[in-house]
């Protein structure tokens, strides 16, 4: 188990790739908010698998802190995600991007997408949520006793954790590849590149905003 939860973690992580292509595809995938809602949840047993089979009480400790944050703020998500899925009628990534044709649905539900970018921040342990690695009484949290590779992939599924969320952030209340019936994949990576950018500016400028 010690070897499997990294991989596990970054398999999770890649798992919701899956579900790119069928955003621009009228072969779409019809269940694709919920895929995401039931993948999102498995995280959880990476973490914890990564904290059990680490040996480590501290290890364990931090894993017991990362995954009270994340059911919390799954919670959450799946609240905020009914928002998008009762005013499209649909549970297809596609379908809600087609319909922010004319207008995104950040301009209509202001505070909720506000409430969704606070949860992704806080679901990919970025700061000021960064609880699963509380360094000052737990060094490092549950990752404490990996190192090289390990460390490696646990860190990578992180990270592809924020490029997942920042292209569903852009899908779900910022119009994907729409820009007010202007329909432009340059400006969809953008707008991806403009959530990532968030997510680490969050992290370096945390708590020195001026």
């Amino acid at each position: 188990p010690y070897f499997i939860a990294p991989i596990f973690s970054l398999i999770l992580a890649l798992l919701l790739w899956q579900l790119y292509p069928s955003l621009y595809s009228t072969s779409y995938f019809k269940w694709g908010i919920l895929f995401f809602l039931c993948v999102s949840g498995l995280n959880v047993y990476g973490t914890l698998l990564a904290g059990w089979s680490s040996n480590s009480k501290y290890a364990l400790l931090g894993s017991l802190r990362a995954i009270a944050q994340t059911i919390s703020y799954e919670v959450s998500m799946a609240l905020v995600l009914l928002f998008p899925l009762f005013l499209v009628g649909s549970f297809s990534f596609f379908e809600v991007g087609e319909s922010q044709e004319s207008i995104w649905l950040s301009f209509l539900m202001l505070p909720v997408s506000f409430i969704w970018f606070i949860t992704c921040v806080a679901e990919t342990n970025r700061a000021p949520f960064d609880f699963a690695e509380g360094e000052s009484e737990l060094v490092s949290g549950f990752n404490i006793e990996y190192g090289s590779a390990g460390f490696a992939l646990i860190f990578l599924a992180e990270y592809a954790n924020i490029l997942v969320m920042s292209l569903f952030s852009s899908i779900l209340f910022f119009g994907g590849s729409y820009m007010f019936f202007f329909e432009s994949d340059i400006m969809f990576m953008f707008k991806i590149l403009f959530f990532a950018f968030l997510f680490i500016w969050v992290r370096g400028s945390y708590p020195r905003f001026r």
